[in-house]
């Protein structure tokens, strides 16, 4: 079976693409990657797509605008997908842009992705997996996050072959770091730690106006401030227990600036950098120290930030080995669109995709919504009716 993922994360900074072919061997399923592509977004859609996220105003017709011309932007990428797959796909998983995910009291309540999944059917003429949360939410879980069921198959091999060989971890260094840890004997953990890149991008467009600082450059040139890195690591979300997810709804440009202001004193630039690097690598750091990680295996965006990698190098020091998804067959950059691939592939079967142990749900449930083109699941169609008989 061959499937295209589409990942766009909470960074919005364009699409990820990805074509795999998925096979089974008894109780292996065998991902042969055919190719990734990463197609960044235009400075308007990504202003529109900022325009609708917390803490700004917004209208419902700015929200339908964007979910159509999301939708385009998802089909081109897709349709470049079905290329790198050879020309033919059996089915695209296009999650959405992610706008919303209404936490109230801790708990999930409701969760909003945008990319008008008719639109991508239509440009490539195969079924639709979207709004992959929404059926984990519905039964009580976060909906988030979800591709730690691609890390445990992933992770697990090593793990069954020396059950005493440690706890393995995947990280993904998005805009929100998450975090997966598969240990022995236990169930597959796997949670928000916190800001990775969100807080730093809005750091880039505040002090820089740009939209990432390039290979963490002003954050290498810059001093940990401690006293706003104290106000930064008394946040709330840190303390609680998963499971838990988060993303733009708590920490966006105004939660920056709002810390920025408590602090009451002025600091550089660089410094901000610095400090919001240091947060990351610390909330990072203190969550694989709590689950006893020694083998940390990450992906996404940051690996590219060798400031922020080279604190988490220094900070894992001995006690964990840090590498990236690039040694076990996955490009690092594509891990999550990959992984929604596969979770497409789980759900093509009737298959559950998210973990209660991660989320919290009740049950574990199969995931996403269709948007057929055709018939779902290559069952025949029957010939158009000419007619409709009433039975009594």
């Amino acid at each position: 079976m061959r499937i295209v993922g589409l990942m766009s994360g909470t960074s919005y900074d364009g699409v990820d693409v990805v074509a795999a072919e998925f096979s089974t061997a008894g109780d292996t399923l065998r991902m042969r990657p055919l190719g990734h592509r990463e197609c960044g977004y235009d400075a308007e859609l990504r202003e529109r797509i900022g325009a609708v996220l917390p803490p700004r105003p917004t209208t419902v017709e700015a929200v339908c605008r964007l979910d159509n011309a999301l939708g385009a932007v998802f089909a081109d990428a897709a349709a470049l997908g079905v290329e790198l797959a050879g020309g033919s796909v059996d089915l695209v998983v296009s999650p959405g842009q992610t706008v919303f995910h209404w936490v109230d009291g801790g708990s999930v309540r409701g969760t909003l992705q945008l990319g008008a999944p008719a639109r991508v059917a239509a440009r490539v003429g195969v079924p639709v997996l979207s709004d992959l949360r929404s059926a984990d939410v519905a039964a009580g879980g976060q909906g988030a996050p979800l591709v730690p069921a691609f890390d445990a198959l992933l992770l697990a091999p090593a793990a069954d072959a020396d059950p005493g060989g440690g706890v393995r971890a995947a990280l993904n260094l998005g805009g929100i770091a998450n975090l997966t840890v598969v240990a022995p004997d236990a169930p597959v953990l796997g949670y928000d730690v916190g800001p990775a890149n969100a807080l730093l991008d809005a750091a880039a467009r505040r002090f820089l106006d740009r939209p990432c600082d390039v290979d963490g450059a002003r954050a290498a040139a810059g001093r940990v401030h401690p006293g706003l890195l104290a106000l930064l690591l008394a946040e709330p979300y840190y303390a609680a227990a998963p499971p838990k997810s988060t993303g733009k709804e708590l920490f966006h440009a105004g939660y920056l600036d709002d810390r920025l202001a408590a602090l009451g004193e002025p600091v550089a630039g660089d410094d901000v950098f610095a400090t919001l690097t240091e947060l990351t690598a610390r909330t990072v750091a203190d969550a694989c120290a709590r689950h006893r990680v020694t083998e940390l295996v990450a992906a996404g965006g940051g690996v590219r930030n060798p400031t922020l990698w080279g604190r988490l190098a220094a900070l894992g020091g001995d006690r964990w080995r840090l590498r990236t998804t690039d040694e076990l067959g996955v490009p690092a950059q594509a891990r999550e669109a990959y992984a929604f691939a596969l979770l497409g592939w789980l759900s093509w079967h009737g298959l559950p995709g998210a973990l209660p142990s991660v989320t919290g749900a009740r049950r574990a449930t199969v995931l996403g919504s269709w948007t057929p083109s055709g018939p779902p699941y290559g069952v025949a169609a029957p010939r158009p009716p000419r007619r409709l008989v009433v039975l009594r």
